[in-house]
């Protein structure tokens, strides 16, 4: 669990990050996940935008995606997620 510094330091990281993967009108799948998962284990931190033609909300998105990957969910903000997951070889982010 996150606390509120570690937040606010990986939204400070985050900001200048472009969104990696896109969820459209087919929402979130197998796939999707299994892309997400061996991406964050290499960055740590990363962005996904949420397109407008996408069905499901924004928040339960994140938080599904969050869950299947083993992420933390950092923030959402507008169509943004922003999740982060420690990595076990590519450790590159020092939380304070």
């Amino acid at each position: 669990m996150l606390t509120g510094k570690q937040k606010r330091y990986l939204r400070s990281l985050a900001h200048h990050l472009e969104p990696i993967f896109q969820v459209g009108k087919g929402g979130t799948n197998e796939q999707l996940v299994r892309h997400i998962n061996e991406a964050i284990e290499k960055r740590e931190l990363m962005k996904i935008s949420v397109l407008n033609n996408c069905i499901e909300d924004k928040h339960d998105i994140a938080a599904e995606l969050a869950e299947s990957t083993g992420s933390e969910l950092v923030q959402v903000i507008g169509s943004t997620i922003i999740l982060y997951k420690e990595s076990k070889d590519h450790k590159t982010i020092e939380l304070p």
